[in-house]
């Protein structure tokens, strides 16, 4: 018997069988290509890492897909996904009527309320009254711009938008904003660097499932159904064995999935 051979044979003995690479489907992956941690960011060395990356790697591995990245700037991503350059979107992309007007989602991933951040001298609250004359800093193309458009542009002083949220964050250090909208599990994380210990979440965002949707979702072109049943089966099958939440426990010290 050759080595290779017995080497296979030994693989899967212990249940560790080499995939058949023409068994694998190809697929690729897209996250905004800029930094946003906890969930996706790129080390000294320019490789990914974060939640979501390893929530990619264990999907991909459950549903035995062989699953490319190919980040891109975020608010060309969805052009990207339904012109066929990507096949995924696994990039904190909440689920929303609008968007569900172009793509699909698989099931939900996890699920963040809307958060307002502020300096921590300053006193106001998560309401339009809180916030009236204040500079309200988010980023664009987000369910974030669409919220506060419609429930907080008659208060505001103005509603500026960032390509990323590492920019707005940077204004509100700076006091070039007073106040930033975003998802509250981002913010926690900037609130725990030297830089974030300037400032503190104020309140949170009145529930309106209408803008800020039903949690976060895997972004599928419409009419792809083989691959998010494998999408959702996978999902299912790491939250089962315990794989999602081991996963969780590296970066949270909290459940993120919600109800």
């Amino acid at each position: 018997m050759r080595l290779s051979a017995r080497i296979a044979v030994i693989l899967c003995a212990i249940g560790f069988a080499p995939l058949n690479a023409a068994s694998a489907e190809t697929v690729k992956v897209s996250w905004a290509a800029e930094p946003y941690p906890p969930f996706t960011s790129p080390d000294a060395s320019g490789k990914w890492q974060g939640w979501e990356v390893d929530f990619m790697n264990a999907v991909c591995t459950k549903a035995k897909l062989d699953c490319v990245i190919t980040p891109i700037a975020w608010d060309g991503i969805i052009p990207a996904l339904t012109s066929k350059k990507i096949d995924l979107i696994i990039s904190s992309m909440t689920i929303t009527d609008e968007r569900l007007k172009t793509i699909d989602f698989s099931d939900k991933y996890y699920d963040a309320r809307a958060a307002i951040v502020g300096p921590r001298e300053t006193k106001f609250d998560a309401t339009p009254k809180g916030l009236k004359g204040k500079l309200l800093g988010l980023q664009v193309a987000s369910i974030h711009q669409r919220y506060a458009q419609k429930h907080f542009a008659d208060s505001v002083a103005g509603i500026k938008e960032y390509q990323t949220l590492d920019e707005a964050q940077q204004d509100l250090v700076a006091g070039r904003i007073d106040a930033i909208q975003a998802d509250s599990f981002a913010m926690v994380d900037f609130l725990k660097t030297p830089a974030g210990a300037c400032c503190e979440i104020k309140g949170y965002a009145a529930k309106d499932e209408s803008v800020l949707g039903h949690g976060v979702g895997v972004g599928l072109r419409k009419g792809e159904t083989e691959l998010k049943g494998k999408i959702n089966t996978a999902i299912k099958a790491i939250r089962a064995d315990g794989t999602y939440q081991a996963i969780t426990k590296k970066y949270f010290d909290f459940d993120i999935y919600g109800d």
